[in-house]
């Protein structure tokens, strides 16, 4: 489950009460006080890094979050990918130009189908982060801590998907 240690919203907020504080040490010459903001500036950073980090590894996303399962796609899509190019790469070797078409046209296959599985788990992970956001914020409001930490758990399982994703889109770029 996240917390603050690991929010993004928390992190901006750190970052600029220690701008704030920081600012405030160099006007009145408190020097305690500028090191103390900068010190909270330099955490935010810190934590608004750990926030967004996130990879998958054998068809699960792992995020500060947690861990969730990928759509079933990005992983068979990736290994379209391989093999097509594996058949590419041997057919170009060899000569084969039917084994060359037909690599390229698996690899093509495979990028469409783990791109389709990457959509749909950035699509449901943002969807679970924005319900499970607003249910805990109303859970909260009424006291409900059992359905608060429901609502956390699935933002944190709509965040870890995301993140997932978004490794995968970083590696490409």
């Amino acid at each position: 489950m996240s917390d603050k240690n690991t929010s993004t919203l928390q992190s901006y907020i750190d970052a600029a009460t220690g701008t704030a504080q920081s600012l405030l040490g160099s006007l009145t010459g408190n020097t305690a006080d500028k090191a103390q903001g900068e010190n909270k500036q330099n955490q935010a950073q810190a934590k608004d890094a750990l926030s967004h980090a996130g990879t998958t590894i054998g068809g699960l996303s792992v995020s500060s979050s947690g861990v969730a399962a990928n759509d079933p796609n990005r992983q068979a899509g990736s290994w379209n990918q391989t093999i097509g190019s594996g058949k590419e790469s041997l057919g170009n070797l060899i000569g084969h130009e039917g084994l060359k078409n037909e690599g390229r046209q698996q690899n093509a296959e495979g990028q469409a189908q783990q791109a389709g599985g990457q959509l749909n788990d950035l699509g449901s992970g943002m969807m679970d982060r924005a319900k499970g956001s607003l249910g805990g914020a109303v859970a909260g409001l009424t006291g409900d801590n059992v359905e608060k930490a429901r609502y956390q758990a699935q933002h944190d399982q709509g965040k870890t998907l995301q993140r997932g994703v978004e490794s995968e889109l970083n590696k490409k770029a």
